[in-house]
């Protein structure tokens, strides 16, 4: 068995699926780490002739990862749902290409569509289209989630606060949580990554964030980015836990690298819903993911890094969750190398996402050992602004200090919003416009409102 091309100059043989998708991918650092890259552009191209003609029913009989040796592997086949496959099930790669760009392919039939569609499907349409494909099909795509308030509608996009502290001081925390809320940020989550692993101290920053939220009624939440037993630890104690976060991959053993099962997710989400805390929905969980996760950790099998991306969101589609975000170039330039690869790389994982109904967020990042600079990440925040992207991060001057990465500022969310219109969410917006900290329009207010959040900060702090 194996996939046959032959091209103007020579013939090319790809033994099976797996090395077919991954040459086939756009080039990577981490693929040609790895050693799963073609070895030239013409093998690529070649790889993308035999995946075009290649029927989309392949993927449900021909697994990547055996279906015996990995549990996610099963939750993909077993949940596949054959009737919302139907309409597509005769076409080929390169036909579901075709379709997926036309006027045929409907905010609501794509919506129809999303939960017969296989991650392997997602990732190996993508390596047919260009940009402008992910981000034409990406942007029909709608996932609305619900907790405090509604994310994902047309024509908006949330903000996450990431208020992180290297010492997790309370102080600093608040007045970067409070800077962000100035910013007209925070209806995504206000989430904290903690630098600390003790839950008391984790219990103490969720009070501390649940204390803003309530002081202000702002209808949004609150999430300490802690491990998904830590949480489930904390729901037990009582402590004010919103959403359940956990970091998640495509395969099993790369889960089990991050100490996690299908099942402890399924208990988190039981754990977070029997808190009741969500005022107009339950979506409680937030996953966090990036391309050369399983890479890392020797549990890729084999697959290219891409693919194995796609995968986890099947993972996340599995819990319903408020939140999956891509930390794009978090893992830095061994899988993603400069910043043409991380543009195509967040492109393509909020495509791939949202083709599967996943609410897709993305972090626009970079390390500062990448060949990559901010104005990359001003383009990709376009792109994906453009796309339709649920949710983007607002860093305090965009420039991590726990971290230590760099990404998208409170103030970046202002320029997007002024050349595409996007709005916040609707019940985010209202309070806002209550607070005066922004005008009728969304635009920030000349008026008191950052004052007074401000004031009542420092009367805390006192």
């Amino acid at each position: 068995m194996g996939y046959r091309v032959a091209t103007g100059t020579r013939s090319y043989l790809f033994s099976d699926l797996k090395e077919l998708m991954a040459k086939a991918t756009p080039p990577r650092s981490g693929d040609r780490l790895a050693g799963l890259a073609a070895g030239s552009m013409e093998e690529m191209m070649a790889a993308r002739m035999a995946l075009a003609d290649l029927p989309l029913r392949t993927f449900l009989h021909e697994a990547l990862i055996p279906y015996e040796a990995d549990e996610v592997t099963r939750l993909i086949i077993d949940g596949h749902d054959a009737a919302a496959f139907g309409p597509v099930a005769s076409l080929t790669v390169g036909a579901f290409r075709d379709w997926l760009c036309s006027e045929a392919a409907t905010t609501e039939i794509l919506a129809k569509l999303a939960p017969g569609i296989t991650p392997e499907m997602a990732a190996a349409v993508s390596k047919l289209m260009r940009n402008q494909d992910l981000i034409l099909v990406a942007r029909k795509c709608s996932v609305v989630t619900r907790f405090r308030n509604t994310l994902g509608l047309a024509g908006r996009m949330a903000v996450r606060i990431q208020p992180n502290h290297p010492t997790d001081d309370a102080a600093g925390i608040l007045a970067s949580t409070i800077d962000g809320l100035s910013y007209g940020c925070g209806d995504a989550v206000i989430g904290i990554n903690p630098a600390s692993d003790s839950t008391a101290r984790i219990a103490e920053l969720l009070r501390l964030l649940d204390d803003v939220i309530a002081r202000f009624d702002i209808p949004t939440q609150a999430c300490i980015l802690t491990h998904v037993t830590s949480s489930i630890s904390l729901i037990e104690q009582g402590a004010p836990v919103d959403l359940v976060f956990q970091s998640v991959a495509g395969t099993q053993a790369a889960n089990a690298s991050f100490g996690v099962t299908l099942a402890l997710l399924q208990e988190g989400l039981e754990a977070g819903r029997s808190q009741k805390r969500g005022t107009v929905g339950d979506n409680v969980m937030y996953f966090e993911t990036g391309q050369g996760a399983a890479l890392s950790a020797n549990a890729h099998h084999g697959v290219d890094q891409q693919t194995i991306e796609a995968r986890a969101y099947a993972v996340c589609r599995a819990y319903q969750p408020l939140l999956v975000n891509t930390v794009v170039g978090f893992i830095g330039p061994e899988y993603l190398y400069d910043g043409k690869q991380i543009i195509r790389a967040g492109l393509e994982d909020h495509f791939c996402g949202k083709l599967m109904g996943v609410p897709m967020g993305c972090d626009i990042c970079y390390t500062n050992h990448a060949e990559a600079d901010q104005d990359d990440m001003d383009t990709l925040l376009t792109l994906l602004g453009t796309a339709g992207v649920n949710f983007i991060m607002g860093v305090p001057g965009a420039d991590d200090v726990m971290l230590n990465y760099q990404s998208t500022s409170f103030h970046d969310q202002l320029y997007i919003r002024e050349v595409l219109g996007l709005r916040r969410a609707p019940e985010f917006e209202d309070w806002l416009l209550r607070m005066d900290i922004t005008d009728a329009v969304g635009r920030l207010s000349a008026g008191q409102g950052g004052q007074a959040l401000l004031a009542a900060m420092q009367d805390r702090a006192a």
